[in-house]
Parts: C-alpha cells; sequence; structure tokens
C-alpha cells in the first residue's frame, strides 16, 4: 500500500468502530467537540493558583501552540487533503463543518501542544495528559473530520514543539521580567488572601 491508501485504510478501521459500536458515538463526540473547554478552563485553573511554577508552565504551553500552529499551516502549505466526509463514501461523520485543508489536525495542535508542556513540568501526571491527548486525537478520526496523517503529524509538530519551548522559554528573562510585571500588577489589584490567627 502506498501513504494514501494506508491512511485511508487506517481512517476506515477507526471510524468504522464508530459503526459497529454506535453506542459510543455520543462519548467521541463529546471528545472531540467539548473537550477543548475542559483545557481551557484547566489551563485558566492552573493560571489562578497564581503560583510562579504553573504559570511557567501554562506560557510555555501557549507559546508551544503558538508555535506549532505556525509550523501546522506551513506544512499544509506543501500538503492538502480536505476532511475524510468530503472525499470518501459512508463516513460515520458526526461533526458537521466547512470543507477545508484538513492537514494537519488543529485540534491535535491544540491538544498536544497543551498536555505535553503539561507533562514536562508534571511528569507524575503525564500518562493522564498524553492520554487526553491521544483520545482526542483518535475521536477526531472517529467523528469523520481528520485522517490518522493529520492526527500524526500535528502531534509530531507540536511535541517537537513542546520539546523546543520547554528547553528554552523557562529561562528567557523577558519572560520571567514580563510574569513578575505582571504578578505585580495583579497583587496591587487583587491582593493574596494573608492567613489570620484562630482565637
Amino acid at each position: 500500500m502506498n501513504g494514501m491508501e494506508m491512511n485511508i485504510h487506517y481512517f476506515r478501521m477507526i471510524n468504522d468502530l464508530g459503526k459497529q459500536y454506535p453506542a459510543l458515538n455520543p462519548v467521541f463526540f463529546f471528545i472531540a467537540e467539548y473537550t477543548v473547554y475542559l483545557l481551557a478552563l484547566i489551563a485558566l485553573l492552573y493560571w489562578f493558583t497564581r503560583k510562579h511554577e504553573n504559570r511557567i508552565m501554562v506560557i510555555c504551553a501557549t507559546i508551544t501552540f503558538v508555535l506549532a500552529e505556525i509550523l501546522g499551516k506551513i506544512a499544509g502549505t506543501f500538503h492538502y487533503n480536505a476532511q475524510p466526509f468530503a472525499e470518501l463514501a459512508d463516513v460515520n461523520q458526526l461533526v458537521f463543518k466547512a470543507v477545508d485543508n484538513s492537514f494537519p489536525s488543529d485540534h491535535t495542535i491544540l491538544f498536544f501542544s497543551f498536555c505535553i508542556s503539561f507533562l514536562l513540568f508534571q511528569k507524575k501526571k503525564g500518562i493522564l495528559w498524553l492520554l487526553l491527548a491521544i483520545f482526542v486525537g483518535i475521536s477526531r478520526i472517529w467523528v469523520g473530520v481528520h485522517y490518522p496523517a493529520d492526527v500524526l503529524v500535528g502531534a509530531l509538530i507540536s511535541i517537537g514543539s513542546a520539546l523546543a519551548v520547554y528547553m528554552l522559554v523557562p529561562n528567557l528573562r523577558i519572560v520571567q521580567v514580563c510574569l513578575e510585571l505582571y504578578e505585580k500588577a495583579e497583587r496591587a489589584v487583587l491582593p493574596a488572601k494573608t492567613k489570620t490567627k484562630g482565637y
């Protein structure tokens, strides 16, 4: 099999599971469409713990996403494929969207950017972050909007970006200075609660 035939073969393997096990379709639809809100909430919660290391982690994850998205758009200029539901017959399509270039997967880039960044900072929870990213990637195939190659390339771009950012960004003086200025302004507006002694 050539590359495109393999891509279609593995797409069918995953996407056809929705026909074999239709009871799982709502689960994968939810993962594909709504876990992005959960990820945003998690990032906000980490930020507002007001812990310096958590904020550096969120900053790194955000920079990773921006970098990976730029690289993804560049990759998309060298290869084009529409969503599987637009190119193939009898797709288990659970998400309806406009037809455009689905290579690489933006959802996968987003989740792998944040989840791999979180994994690098929180190695004890690493398997959970990795599983979340993988499940989101698989869900995008399950609902019929991406090929496996779209997901795989998005994941690889994000992993490479996360590693580069993790090694470079936390020690940059400009990042530390900007965060210190933000935290100083935050303390002026929202003073941290002080513990009071009980009587």
